[in-house]
């Protein structure tokens, strides 16, 4: 069974950097798209970034040209560099991953325990 570990989180000022690292344990068949969500109180999750095996990404509008997602399928770890940070950003971020069991018979949505990030002076 494939478990997140997410870390990176903290206290940072607006303008400022934060860089978000999700380690996974476990045996897969494979892990495919791999990405960040985050939620900020009263809002619903949302994606922020996500990157497939291929390294194609996505980004939410709200943070490109900000954020930079990255991965290491050698590891099955993913990154998220936060440049240019704002109040908005203010979340708990969480790992997510979708994931192929050895019995290759389904798809299963992994998320790590989430992180929290806090924009404020």
């Amino acid at each position: 069974q494939v478990r997140l570990l997410d870390s990176g989180g903290g206290l940072v000022q607006p303008g400022g950097s934060l860089r978000l690292s999700c380690a996974s344990t476990g045996v897969a068949f494979s892990i495919d798209a791999m990405g960040w969500y985050r939620q900020a109180p009263g809002k619903e999750r949302e994606l922020v970034a996500s990157i497939t095996k291929g390294g194609t990404t996505n980004y939410a509008e709200f943070v490109t040209g900000r954020f930079t997602i990255s991965r290491n399928n050698f590891k099955n770890s993913v990154d998220l560099q936060m440049n240019n940070l704002k109040p908005d950003d203010t979340a708990v971020y969480y790992c997510h991953a979708e994931v192929v069991p050895i019995s290759r018979d389904r798809v299963v949505e992994v998320w790590g325990q989430g992180t929290l990030v806090t924009v404020s002076t």
